[in-house]
């Protein structure tokens, strides 16, 4: 039987802070919501990151991993395992760039169930919450909310002849 126990831990540093992502990145099932300003320095590239989201994409076709970024040159130039991550699952990971700047929080939510959030992007306080869908939930809305004013930040797609 899954523990459905709320969680709340106040976080306190950046360090804190990835292992938060690291955290709800795990618990996803069927759905995570990440966005941050440009991912850079944040564990993106790190071996258990990856494997973590692979596994995640892996185990269910349905499964989504959308990623939002204010700048999304990180993510396509420094950020190798991301890149093969969308090569190779480039029809349920999707990640764009927001055309305004208006969110100055970061946060990711998994399920519309758990969320870390970070207050503001220069800040390394936030929160992680586990089990917590009364606040995930609105989160997840303001992502999709975001998301549908975004647009497609790094593809697969090859220019040219």
């Amino acid at each position: 039987m899954p523990d459905d126990t709320l969680q709340h831990t106040h976080l306190e540093s950046f360090a804190d802070y990835t292992a938060a992502l690291d955290t709800v990145c795990a618990l996803a099932k069927r759905n995570l919501y990440l966005f941050e300003k440009d991912y850079d320095e944040l564990g993106f590239n790190s071996e258990l990151r990856y494997e973590t989201l692979r596994r995640f994409l892996l185990d269910n076709p349905a499964n989504r991993l959308l990623v939002l970024a204010h700048d999304t040159h990180y993510l396509s130039t420094r950020c190798p395992r991301m890149s093969m991550l969308l090569r190779q699952f480039d029809d349920r990971l999707f990640i764009h760039r927001t055309r305004t700047l208006h969110c100055t929080a970061p946060f990711c939510v998994a399920d519309h169930t758990h969320y870390v959030r970070r207050y503001h992007f220069d800040d390394p306080r936030g929160l992680l919450a586990i089990n917590d869908p009364k606040y995930a939930r609105p989160l997840a809305s303001l992502y999709l909310e975001m998301w549908a004013d975004s647009r497609t930040g790094v593809s697969t797609g090859k220019l040219g002849l």
